[in-house]
């Protein structure tokens, strides 16, 4: 049996709890947040800080769910208690910098450190890349996709779910759009050039909600990221998917709607051919992303594979975001 502990009881806890819940092999023995309150509304043993519920539970991992500025402390704190295994909510650390220590320190350790990475365990993402690796599409020229979330307007735009989202000085690529640039690797591999625009729409918040980044890869391969948290799209969930991707070869053309359905069509071809027919049900979050990614982190914590999204590997995509920062304030495009 595996014991896990989660540290942070806000909004998206809920969504880590349900999927370890439902993992076979697996105890969600405690809940850690500064408001004990939180922790004890989880359900779980309740703490206020780590080192008491590490003492009392001696847990194998340890789920960190909390905003950037705690994840290097808590992690010190993980490893001097020499838990088994670290897994941490992204945006991760408060610069890349900082991050480094942290990878480094567990790395010395020889505690594994996964980043709660949870878009590229999408399902549909998982069927467009098994058609791309099976030369469905043949030779690949373009990958877009277009963010259109519906919940960035007006003052009261994210107050309900994550008001923190109103403060942030580096919102839709740091918070929103990374989920795009880890997949947008996973599906195409290492890019050599980033290109953005960015651009702030609601005076309310502090900082971006819309713009655009372009990845250029091997043999002029282009992914796009086309985001705006006002618009929306055909779904009737704008958080399921987030938005609609197609991805474009010369023998054909795949396609995610807002329902979680991913199409091929041949080219030349009018009609496609579901190659998955989206989410039977709405349990989870965005294609039970989390439950994949956590049930996948526990097959390779067992020795059944190896782990995705490790803190050394998502240093990459850290340094990614930061590009893409730099490239909007110069206007130029930046050589990687």
């Amino acid at each position: 049996m595996i014991k896990v502990a989660c540290v942070g009881a806000g909004y998206f806890c809920q969504f880590h709890h349900q999927a370890w819940k439902r993992i076979d092999g697996v105890a969600l023995v405690a809940a850690v947040d500064q408001n004990i309150d939180a922790a004890k509304e989880t359900g779980l043993a309740a703490y206020s800080d780590i080192k008491t519920m590490v003492k009392n539970h001696a847990p194998n991992v340890v789920d960190i769910i909390t905003p950037p500025h705690t994840h290097y402390e808590l992690i010190q704190e993980c490893v001097s208690a020499g838990v088994d295994l670290l897994i941490c909510q992204k945006p991760f650390c408060t610069s890349i910098e900082e991050a480094e220590r942290a990878v480094n320190l567990c790395e010395e350790a020889g505690i594994p450190l996964i980043i709660h990475e949870n878009f590229r365990f999408q399902p549909w993402y998982r069927v467009m890349k098994d058609a791309m690796d099976k030369g469905q599409v043949g030779d690949v020229h373009q990958l877009t996709f277009k963010l259109r979330t519906g919940d960035g307007q007006g003052r009261e735009a994210y107050l309900d779910r994550q008001p923190y989202f109103q403060t942030m000085e580096k919102f839709l690529i740091h918070e929103t759009g990374v989920h795009w640039v880890d997949a947008f690797c996973f599906l195409m591999g290492k890019p050599s050039s980033i290109y953005a625009d960015l651009r702030r729409m609601n005076d309310d918040i502090k900082g971006e909600d819309a713009g655009y980044f372009i990845m250029e890869f091997d043999g002029g391969k282009r992914a796009l990221f086309d985001g705006n948290r006002h618009l929306d799209h055909a779904s009737s969930n704008c958080r399921l998917t987030f938005g609609e991707c197609q991805i474009e070869g010369t023998k054909g053309t795949l396609s995610l709607d807002g329902e979680g359905v991913v199409r091929l069509r041949a080219f030349g071809a009018v009609e496609s051919t579901v190659l998955y027919q989206g989410p039977e049900t709405n349990d989870g979050f965005a294609g039970d992303c989390v439950y994949t990614l956590q049930q996948h982190v526990v097959d390779a914590f067992k020795g059944a594979g190896w782990f995705e999204n490790t803190g050394r590997d998502y240093l990459a995509i850290l340094k990614l975001v930061d590009a893409i920062y730099q490239s909007n304030e110069s206007g130029q495009k930046v050589v990687l």
